[in-house]
């Protein structure tokens, strides 16, 4: 049997040995957040695509996934929700956990144009999403079949206020539908808007001469401009487009038809600031690889970030009530 001096020292000890054990707990429990945390970094990331493969926005995701799961340290898988022009997939993540593991790939049309030609819109694009950035920035091109003899958008007004002339678009309710619906107003209302599910079945029915012109992404009609299959009477952007310069703006001829297009990567409303600081940093550093510069010139994109998320979702914010006025005025209502 222990002495009682032995049993003193026993007893002083324990004390001891249970504070250092309640330490010890203490630092292993603080400890399990931050490992979650680790832990969530690393989980699988979706980008979201509202287009089936083969289009732009498709092009693009696939193009800096790989970059971007490096950036991330997260695997990042690109996930295609087609329907109802693109905005099936802006409301997916805007309903999504806002935990910055679903992002979509955005582009005008789904997150700015669509939702308000919609006679019911399923989400609120400006609330609902949040910027992230851009990542390169490209412009519509508006087409003809080479057998029309057009040569200008003037040539195509022209045409189309004598004997009516049809066009072919991405869509109802998209921006591709509003350029036509620009033009057919420039036209008097002779200009027959064709939609399809996507740029491809319409350029390939304008290249078949089922329908006399195209409005679409340059991407799709850069092929087919650079071997002399279509014409190219303009492009939508604000000024001459890089790739097209000899181009004519539309804008040169029906004032108001300007519009920037781009690639952009948007998250859930909800998602904190620190993880859009996070995954804007990944992005901007992805975007300034000159493999991805390359692969996106060669896709028809000019290489572009914004300074900031807060500048992305001004530009958004301005956008979004400049085209809403227009959609008004022209009463554009899609049931996509």
């Amino acid at each position: 049997m222990p002495s009682r001096s032995a049993r003193r020292t026993q007893c002083e000890a324990e004390p001891a040995a249970l504070s250092r054990r309640h330490l010890l707990a203490l630092a292993l429990g603080g400890l399990v957040p931050t490992l979650g945390r680790a832990q969530e970094v690393g989980r699988p990331v979706k980008l979201i695509v509202g287009f089936a493969p083969g289009g732009s926005a498709d092009l693009i995701a696939r193009l800096i996934a790989p970059r971007l799961s490096e950036a991330l340290g997260s695997t990042v898988v690109v996930e295609n929700r087609a329907g109802a022009s693109g905005t099936l997939a802006s409301a997916f993540v805007a309903r999504s956990t806002p935990d910055g593991t679903t992002l979509l790939m955005g582009s005008q049309s789904p997150v700015i144009i669509t939702p308000q030609t919609l006679r019911s819109s399923t989400f609120k694009p400006l609330s609902e999403l949040v910027a992230v950035n851009t990542v390169g920035l490209t412009t519509q091109v508006i087409a003809v079949n080479p057998a029309t003899g057009i040569k200008t958008l003037a040539d195509l007004i022209a045409v189309a206020r004598a004997k009516r002339l049809s066009l072919a678009s991405a869509g109802t309710g998209g921006m591709t539908h509003v350029a036509i619906e620009l033009l057919n107003r420039a036209a008097g209302g002779r200009v027959v808007h064709v939609p399809y599910k996507g740029s491809g079945p319409g350029i390939n029915d304008m290249l078949a001469r089922h329908v006399q012109g195209v409005v679409a992404d340059l991407a799709p009609l850069l092929p087919f401009i650079q071997e002399r299959r279509l014409v190219a009477v303009a492009v939508t952007s604000e000024k001459r487009f890089e790739f097209l310069p000899d181009v004519p703006t539309a804008n040169e001829t029906i004032p108001g038809l300007g519009a920037t297009s781009w690639a952009g990567v948007l998250a859930p409303g909800a998602t904190p600031t620190p993880v859009v600081a996070r995954i804007n940093a990944a992005l901007v550093s992805v975007a300034a690889h000159e493999d991805v510069k390359a692969q996106l010139r060669k896709a028809g994109f000019i290489p572009s970030t914004m300074a900031s998320p807060r500048d992305f979702q001004a530009f958004l914010a301005a956008d979004f009530t400049r085209w809403g006025r227009v959609i008004k005025e022209l009463d554009i209502v899609s049931d996509e």
